[in-house]
């Protein structure tokens, strides 16, 4: 089915957990840009759009839908949305109604929080199916606002901010040039779970090389206890050209971790985490598909590691997500 219909600014990327949602573009780029291993946003000059163009954007959506239903009833669907939606691929209508939104780009919460709840509030009012409003948000970010504030952002209805923790070794994060100290990565989360919206923190695999991949587990894992998001989500460093890390692995500076050693580090986080938390490895760029509630499946996933570990290189390969894949 060919659709011809004007369509709002969407933010490039969003987390797999959002891939149902409603993309609002708030801001565009990323105000920090200088993470050694992201190529996400290189170049690009970071903006916060007006409140009004993001509400004409809203607004834009909700026209969309409504032309959406006319034409399902058209077609003879009743006005059914979800089957025309799955028909043209679109996500963020495919359960026939929008009930989760994520606003982009990299870091929302730097608005002003009255303009973010307006924001949020249009939301809402424009969609009244909406269920969930998430965001991604830096810990520094997060850091200068204060609890009052958070809070407000709560009421309005934000549900959930995606934080990148990556590393709670602070070596390694001031290798790579992520910006916090592994105690404001803490102060961070413990400031956004206290005011009740929910967190998911985005930890890195791999971020510590060869040589600190032992102290990439254990700081990540200390971090992550004391924090006790309600997500932990995984990623596994994969080394893309034009990034200031892939320039120093080039040039000998970094050794990349090899599979069994992120296998290794990834069972030693596990072992060390003392949380309440999902573990989620949402993303195609993991070796491993390692999922639980923790700590009730903390043995499962330990076992499956370490079945994985006691194979041969040969039949590894049966386990580990298709290289290919994990390059995309």
């Amino acid at each position: 089915m060919n659709l011809k219909l004007k369509l709002h600014e969407m933010p490039p990327y969003r987390p797999p957990s959002e891939a149902d949602s409603l993309l609002i573009r708030a801001t565009r780029s990323c105000p920090w840009n200088k993470c050694e291993f992201c190529m996400m946003y290189r170049g690009e000059k970071f903006e916060i759009k007006k409140v009004s163009q993001i509400k004409e954007d809203i607004r834009i959506a909700k026209d969309f839908t409504s032309k959406l239903k006319e034409l399902s009833w058209e077609y003879g669907l009743g006005g059914d949305l979800s089957i025309i939606a799955r028909q043209s691929n679109i996500p963020w209508l495919s359960e026939g109604c929008v009930k989760t939104a994520f606003i982009g780009d990299s870091n929302s919460l730097v608005m002003k929080v009255d303009d973010l709840r307006e924001v949020i509030n249009f939301l809402y009012e424009t969609f009244p199916t909406l269920k969930r409003v998430t965001s991604y948000a830096r810990a520094k970010t997060a850091l200068r606002r204060t609890p009052e504030e958070l809070k407000r952002l709560k009421e309005a209805g934000l549900s959930r901010l995606h934080l990148g923790l990556e590393s709670g070794d602070d070596k390694v994060l001031k290798y790579v040039n992520k910006g916090p100290t592994a105690s404001e990565m803490i102060e961070a989360g413990k400031k956004v779970v206290s005011s009740g919206i929910s967190l998911s923190e985005y930890i890195m695999l791999g971020l510590g090389g060869k040589e600190r991949w032992m102290q990439n587990a254990l700081g990540t894992a200390k971090v992550l206890n004391e924090i006790n998001p309600d997500y932990i989500r995984v990623r596994t460093l994969m080394l893309i050209p034009g990034t200031p890390l892939y320039d120093k692995a080039k040039a000998g500076e970094f050794e990349p971790a090899q599979t069994v050693e992120i296998l290794k580090e990834e069972r030693k986080l596990i072992e060390n985490l003392k949380v309440s938390s999902f573990f989620v490895s949402d993303h195609i760029m993991n070796y491993l598909r390692v999922d639980g509630k923790l700590p009730e499946d903390k043995e499962k996933m330990l076992k499956f590691i370490d079945d994985v570990l006691s194979t041969s290189p040969e039949e590894r390969e049966i386990y580990l997500q298709p290289e290919e894949l994990r390059h995309l």
